[in-house]
């Protein structure tokens, strides 16, 4: 039987994303992330299921072949048995999602999810648009006493030299991560850490001898104040020269609280609302997308594996949906004229080198998630009209080169 054309297609994609992996990973890599996206499931049977129409494969033996892709090597069969390294893939990961990316400044998420009792993943994501692309990540067995300073080193340290020159990026992360010697990682491979600390980390402006809590620089809703000075000035293994940005919005319970290395007024509070997008990606992952949470694997090893094809499979997704949003957009939006734009914001033009807030996710809003305006695209690819863009490339909209 004839592989459809979409899938031909996308083969080639996977293939020129991950030049270092061998034919047969490509492969099985695309073939396996093509038969997420008509399952709407990462399960795999339902993959099989999902793809023996339209293969003409014998079930078990599609089966066989793509379970030996997450499977160590010792597990596999034949004399030339490799074990897939995803921690090279990495970096051409994240290469891949900023392929045509017309924007200078990227935001990226650090956080941990959880298996039940039996995984625990440290992730480092991509977000956009009110969802998160993962682009690295450590799976580690859950409830077991483990470092996790290595593991993040490895993580940020995998994307050393990844990001072209004139990029600003920018990492967020909660308070539970926030650690000097991340900071500081983050800050070698040049990228910028945006970090949440606690309400009694101890805080002293540049200039003034006093040290204050840092919620004291926000002390009630509404209230917001960002400059320079010294976090923790009172022990010098954690003391940090950086700004503070305080900003306790309105309507909420508790002030945000962040440090970076950027400049007062190359600075944005309002930034750290993107970190929360990372749940709408976990959403995708497990219960409102690819159904990750139904898996029995317990081997973080293999669990690694598959997480390169959810990521893979996410890309795709996240980039159509967004193709979607940007022609709903166009629809029902008129340009504003340059002259208007001019009077009515004195500081266009003139914005700080720092990542741009993207819209908001439809599904955040209460309107159609970017998933399943995907998953209804992806119906049409067993008919052959799974259309990945100009050049069989599928980029996010917006970031068409």
């Amino acid at each position: 039987m004839t592989r459809p054309r979409p899938l031909d297609d996308w083969t080639r994609q996977v293939a020129d994303a991950f030049p270092h992996l061998s034919r047969p990973q490509a492969t099985v890599l695309a073939l396996y992330s093509f038969g997420m996206f008509l399952a709407r499931r990462c399960g795999l049977n339902s993959v099989v299921t999902a793809l023996v129409p339209l293969l003409g494969i014998g079930w078990h033996t599609l089966r066989s072949r793509l379970q030996e892709f997450y499977q160590p090597a010792e597990a596999k069969s034949g004399r030339r048995r490799a074990e897939l390294d995803v921690t090279a893939c990495f970096a051409p990961l994240l290469g891949w999602v900023l392929r045509g990316w017309r924007s200078p400044r990227l935001a990226l998420a650090l956080d941990a999810t959880g298996l039940g009792d039996r995984l625990t993943v440290l992730s480092i994501a991509v977000v956009y648009r009110g969802e998160a692309i993962p682009v690295a990540w450590k799976v580690l067995p859950a409830n077991v006493p483990h470092a996790w300073e290595p593991e993040w080193r490895a993580l940020v340290r995998a994307f050393a030299g990844t990001v072209p020159p004139g990029y600003t990026v920018i990492v967020m992360s909660d308070r539970a991560l926030y650690a000097r010697w991340l900071y500081r990682e983050i800050q070698a491979v040049g990228w910028h850490p945006v970090m949440r600390i606690t309400r009694q980390s101890k805080f002293r402006e540049r200039g003034s001898r006093r040290a204050v809590t840092a919620a004291e620089l926000a002390p009630h809703p509404g209230c917001r104040w960002q400059g320079r000075g010294t976090a923790f000035p009172k022990h010098p293994e954690r003391r940090l020269e950086c700004t503070l940005m305080a900003c306790w919005g309105e309507g909420y319970e508790e002030p945000w609280l962040l440090v970076t290395d950027l400049a007062p007024d190359e600075s944005e509070a309002l930034w750290y609302g993107m970190r929360s997008w990372i749940e709408g990606g976990y959403k995708l992952l497990k219960s409102g997308g690819w159904e990750w949470q139904a898996t029995r694997m317990t081997d973080p090893g293999r669990a690694e594996r598959l997480w390169l094809v959810l990521a893979v499979a996410t890309r795709y997704v996240v980039a159509i949906g967004g193709e979607a949003d940007e022609a709903e957009f166009a629809d029902a939006t008129a340009p504003e004229p340059a002259d208007q734009r001019a009077r009515s914001n004195p500081g266009a033009g003139r914005s700080p080198p720092a990542p741009a807030v993207p819209a908001r996710a439809r599904g955040a809003a209460g309107g159609r998630p970017r998933a399943a305006a995907a998953s209804e695209r992806d119906e049409v690819a067993a008919g052959g009209d799974l259309r990945p863009g100009p050049g069989g490339v599928v980029q996010p909209a917006g970031q068409r080169s």
